[in-house]
């Protein structure tokens, strides 16, 4: 591997989510939220587990910040628990719910970390749900309504925000292919829902200037890449619709006030339309401080005649795979970030989640995954090659500091540095987390 030294303001972190981590799930009037009820429903989640327990961190936050401490991290990129701050997705706000995060938060700011903070990685509260989630417009102004909450409670405190996190997920993933929760399969439904999202994010934008926040806001899309099998047009059309899917469909509203038109035309002819109204593209066409993305995986692929959604297959290269059976693609992390600056231009990007999944258990006390440090030394290669084409890198942040709920997955799936038992809540610092504890101090300079 190349020796790489990274520009000396980069920031670096791990990152989090409320329902994976947290537990607790009814204490301190917490909510019910649509993964407590997609987890609790036969088949959905393997092995029916749930986040009732998770890592238990809602108690045991003191230690993970310990385990942040001492790995180096600048940042450390958390979500808040909606159903925590308004059990029923509005009116009564839950002040339990409030100190403990600022319990949570000053913590952090005593240990010298900046929180990066998220407010919708995927737990809406279920009584949204059963007036249509996030079909319902309303929901979009309950959500506003809750950003305006964190955000005055920490203005001062929190200086960086993300509105949504993985927004594909969230519609697509969850409402068409069915996978998360609430666990629809209709392709309309998750169009309207990926919209919506958009104008959710846009106007808690307008909020956050409002108000004067001091502070940065920015979203957190998931982003893959597919390299054509071959020049035929075909194969680089078929890709092109998968990429899209993922960045375009998500960050050209954001970026350029509409959405691409080959893809509007694509669901078009599959029967597909927007639930556009006048004044959403203005709503969501909001200037955002910086743009966090999220990469994991990419692939190759080919054109193939009414094969699923786009018209696409991937092909087996013979690419290494994580545990998860994802292929393993650095090349396309350096791809996406390039592709990203080309079309949207030299935007401050943070990267808010990278990782992989290996399951290897601790042997003597100590967890040996090799997998994981190739995984991130390879992904972190890719990313110096962007920095080096002019990408705007302001940071770095590894999925995930704890093993945890991984969602459809349940517990069968480790992402984490810090391997945890779930049957004792024992954490144990995995090979992984003392290298990526060295590599951060090996890119510190003294000023």
């Amino acid at each position: 591997m190349a020796i790489i030294q990274f520009p000396k303001d980069i920031k670096w972190g791990a990152a989090t989510a409320s329902y994976q981590i947290e537990g607790a799930a009814e204490e301190d009037g917490r909510g019910p939220s649509i993964w407590d009820t997609f987890s609790k429903t036969p088949g959905k989640v393997l092995n029916g587990d749930n986040g009732d327990v998770a890592c238990d961190s809602y108690h045991r936050y003191e230690e993970d910040i310990e385990l942040l401490k001492e790995l180096g991290v600048d940042v450390y990129r958390f979500s808040v628990a909606w159903p925590r701050i308004f059990p029923n997705g509005t009116g009564e706000i839950n002040k339990k719910g409030i100190e403990f995060y600022h319990k949570f938060v000053d913590t952090l700011l005593e240990s010298g970390i900046e929180p990066m903070c998220t407010l919708y990685h995927w737990d809406l509260p279920q009584a949204l749900q059963e007036e249509g989630g996030w079909n319902n417009r309303a929901t979009i102004d309950a959500f506003v309504q809750y950003a305006e909450v964190m955000f005055r409670e920490f203005s001062g405190k929190i200086k960086y925000w993300i509105t949504l996190n993985e927004p594909w997920c969230t519609s697509f993933l969850s409402n068409f292919i069915g996978a998360h929760a609430p666990g629809n399969t209709d392709l309309q439904l998750a169009t309207n829902i990926s919209h919506h999202l958009l104008i959710a994010h846009g106007r808690a934008v307008q909020k956050f200037r409002e108000l004067d926040i001091d502070g940065e806001i920015g979203f957190a899309p998931n982003t893959t890449w597919m390299e054509p099998f071959s020049n035929k047009e075909e194969d680089i059309d078929a890709c092109r619709r998968e990429v899209a899917w993922f960045v375009e469909w998500f960050m050209d509203p954001v970026f350029k006030g509409e959405y691409p038109k080959f893809m509007i035309d694509w669901f078009k002819n599959k029967g597909i339309t927007l639930p556009l109204e006048d004044g959403d593209l203005e709503e969501i066409h909001q200037p955002i401080d910086f743009l966090g993305i999220n990469y994991y995986t990419g692939d190759v692929c080919r054109h193939k005649e009414n094969n699923g959604l786009f018209d696409s297959e991937t092909v087996d290269m013979g690419l290494d795979r994580t545990d998860i059976n994802w292929p393993i693609y650095p090349d396309g992390f350096y791809h996406v970030l390039t592709y990203v600056k080309e079309r949207y231009g030299n935007l401050p990007i943070y990267i808010t989640e990278n990782g992989s999944c290996y399951n290897e258990e601790p042997v003597d006390g100590s967890v040996k995954d090799t997998g994981r440090i190739q995984y991130l030394q390879k992904h972190l290669t890719s990313l110096s090659r962007a920095i080096e084409s002019g990408v705007n890198i302001q940071g770095y942040l590894t999925w995930s500091l704890l093993d945890n709920f991984e969602w459809a997955e349940g517990y069968s799936k480790r992402f984490g540095i810090v391997f945890v038992d779930f049957h004792t809540l024992e954490r144990t610092k995995k090979d992984s987390y003392y290298w990526f504890k060295q590599t951060i101090a090996n890119n510190r300079f003294e000023v």
